[in-house]
């Protein structure tokens, strides 16, 4: 039993990769017991992303694994043997959710479509994401991060404007596609309490991806314009955006005309200029606003930059490197990064959960402490014993099928 609003929800996480693992690791964050299910010897393709791996040169561990796959338990299944499709229907008659990501109609050829998931357990909440949709003319295709952030536009918005598409820095569509896909399920959670009965969940990378054009969506459907590159720059907000200093670059958020008037002084900027009073006028003007606040800014450090500006009340920030966000002590007082002690590995530290919940009073109610990643079928045994099978016996009986055939 672990703590958090979901300790009494059991999840079956037959999801591989990214954007499934996210969504489960989710709801494990938030109390629930999670399952993961793997394929013999090999497991989760991440498994074998890298490097970096750690941990001893005869098992080695992967570092990708582990950003996706905390407060799991692993146990290995061939859902292609007798056995193995025993055992994932007694944890399917046991379970309230369940969450795959194959190939449109991959799990119906097992033996498990929606149909017979609801006669073996009508309460089953199912997630399924895909790469395109469940149907539609190209919903049979595989899904990819990289692939899914070009086919829905989000590399043609992002980079510089003088160069090439560019994917973004992390697997963008994977992730929001998990976290859309945790929330369905959630919700589904809250509806099962008044009918009782189960609900197929449905996402994907492309729909996760198109969710994320906010602004940039509706400037084509509704004002009848394509977006294109901006760089660091915002395309519809001036300024806002990174500006160049002496020792490197800081970032400036004018987001209003009062933040503006804030803004302008620190730069030796009149806020009447008429090319500049309002942001429809900055944005007209943003070539000479830029120049004028970057030859302002040429001898002038980010720390002396950042100080000014946050005397004004205007937001602005430094970009940092990774390793400096996870030694910022903001991100430390935030709870982003959390101790496990892995089986293998001993003592790590993962990225933490990104959501915080507590009484009135400031009680926390989620976990106060995490699982590390599951190595491959670390905790197959034991989830067979708890299902009533006896792992070997099983095992055996599967050996004896494959060898007649």
């Amino acid at each position: 039993m672990t703590e958090g609003p979901l300790q009494d929800v059991l999840v079956l996480d037959l999801s591989r990769a990214l954007a499934g693992p996210i969504a489960a690791m989710m709801m494990g964050d938030l109390g629930a017991r999670v399952i993961k299910v793997e394929a013999p010897r090999t497991g989760d393709d991440s498994r074998t992303w890298g490097p970096p791996f750690v941990g001893p040169e005869d098992d080695r561990q992967s570092s990708y694994f582990m950003s996706a796959n905390r407060n799991k338990e692993s146990i290995v299944l061939d859902l292609k043997s007798e056995h193995g499709r025993q055992a994932l229907t007694r944890l399917i008659e046991r379970a309230d959710v369940l969450i795959e990501n194959l190939r449109p109609g991959a799990f119906d050829r097992l033996g498990f479509s929606p149909l017979v998931l609801q006669e073996l357990n009508p309460r089953l909440i199912t997630l399924s994401i895909t790469g395109f949709g469940h149907d539609g003319p190209e919903g049979s295709r595989a899904g990819y991060d990289q692939i899914a952030q070009g086919e829905a536009g989000l590399m043609a918005l992002t980079g510089d404007p003088d160069g090439g598409p560019t994917r973004l820095g992390v697997p963008i569509a994977d992730v929001l596609a998990g976290v859309h896909g945790a929330t369905g399920v959630c919700a589904a959670l809250a509806g099962r309490e008044k009918t009782g009965r189960g609900t197929v969940v449905r996402t994907s990378l492309l729909a996760a991806a198109v969710s994320a054009h906010t602004f940039q969506g509706t400037k084509w459907t509704v004002g009848e314009q394509v977006a294109e590159r901006s760089g660091n720059q915002h395309p519809q907000i001036a300024p806002y955006g990174t500006f160049r200093c002496s020792d490197g670059y800081v970032q400036v958020a004018v987001g209003s005309e009062s933040i503006w008037k804030k803004f302008a002084p620190t730069v030796g900027l009149n806020a009447e200029d008429p090319r500049f009073t309002l942001n429809i006028d900055r944005v007209a003007h943003r070539p000479q606003l830029i120049e004028a606040i970057e030859d302002h800014y040429a001898d002038r450090t980010r720390a002396e930059i950042l100080d000014t500006l946050e005397t004004a009340g205007v937001p602005a920030g430094s970009i940092r490197t990774i390793d400096e966000v996870y030694q910022w002590e903001q991100t430390l007082s935030q709870g982003l990064l959390v101790d496990v002690e892995h089986s293998v590995v001993g003592p790590v530290q993962l990225p933490g959960p990104s959501l915080r919940m507590e009484t009135p009073d400031g009680r926390s109610v989620v976990r106060s402490s995490h699982q590390a990643p599951p190595t491959l079928g670390q905790h197959t045994n034991d989830i067979l014993s708890w299902i009533g099978l006896d792992a070997e016996k099983s095992r055996t009986a599967d050996r004896r099928i494959a060898s007649r055939a």
